[in-house]
């Protein structure tokens, strides 16, 4: 391995996901990346599905909740 996989790896998860988050926030502010056709695509469709059908989503509370009875088994 390269130094930079080994010092990654020698990490604790959360900072390991701290370099991720850090990483991914450094990529989202560039304005670079590419976003494939087929990506709008669904993307467009889903948003068509949710205007003929509002039912199909869930409210902000309801995501917050749902999640919360996850964690709590």
């Amino acid at each position: 391995m390269d130094y930079y996989t080994d010092a990654i790896r020698a990490l604790p998860d959360d900072e390991k996901l701290l370099l991720v988050q850090r990483i991914w926030d450094d990529l989202a502010g560039s304005g670079s990346l590419p976003v494939p056709e087929w990506a709008i695509t669904e993307a467009n469709r889903r948003k068509s599905e949710m205007i003929a059908d509002p039912r199909l989503g869930m409210t902000h509370e309801e995501v917050t909740r749902r999640i919360a009875d996850w964690r709590n088994g």
